[in-house]
């Protein structure tokens, strides 16, 4: 008679099958779950992040105000299908002691773009493009330099909480909240004689950023 270890294999044999047909199974399921998720968020809209930047630029422009302002408009995450920006509005409001002032009605003029003049060493702008919708997609981010201009309306000292609102496809929203603090130094420097044409205001100056001291409002360094 021959000993034989086959009698003892095949359970062990059968059970090593089984489980290695199970973990495959879920194996599959899982990478089919996956391939679901991503291509569930491949068909989504793109979401929208704006950012707003640390700089803008304000001055006159005959008996009104032109503000160049230039956000950063992008999507993190990859899909099939683009958003379309329709529309974009700035708006200012007066608060606290000038709350009962005229409010502005600045509407969107043009695309520019900065040109360093080395001959005045100042920064000018130049057209590059009328109002119109522009594409979005992970690829394709968008920093527009957009030009805001109301023809008759001029700055008060004081506050003004602002918003700039973008119009996306499906009679969507993005907005975004700031505050602009408008010293009377930089009033008078905007309308004074010595007129340089454009003055920046910034969300980042050290000695505003401070808690309860102008924090995240533009505010003019000579302010």
């Amino acid at each position: 008679m021959v000993d034989s270890d086959e009698g003892a294999t095949t359970p062990r044999r059968a059970r090593f099958e089984a489980v290695h047909k199970w973990v495959a199974t879920g194996a599959a399921v899982a990478a089919l779950a996956i391939s679901l998720y991503n291509l569930a968020q491949l068909q989504k809209r793109p979401k929208i992040d704006v950012t707003l930047p640390h700089l803008i630029r304000i001055g006159p422009r005959g008996k009104g105000t032109l503000i160049y302002f230039q956000p950063t408009v992008a999507t993190r995450f990859k899909t099939q299908d683009i958003e379309v920006i329709h529309d974009v509005r700035f708006q200012l409001t007066p608060t606290g002691s000038i709350s009962s002032t005229k409010r502005p009605d600045f509407y969107w003029s043009e695309n520019a773009k900065a040109v360093f003049d080395f001959a005045s060493q100042q920064i000018n702008y130049d057209w590059v493009g009328d109002p119109a919708p522009f594409i979005v997609s992970q690829d394709k981010p968008q920093q527009p330099t957009f030009m805001f201009l109301d023809k008759n309306w001029s700055f008060q000292p004081g506050r003004y909480d602002g918003s700039l609102q973008l119009s996306l496809t499906g009679n969507r929203k993005r907005t975004r909240k700031f505050c602009l603090i408008m010293s009377k130094k930089a009033v008078d420097e905007i309308h004074g004689k010595n007129q340089r044409g454009l003055y920046f205001f910034r969300n980042d100056l050290p000695e505003f950023t401070s808690p309860g001291n102008h924090s995240d409002c533009y505010v003019r360094e000579t302010g």
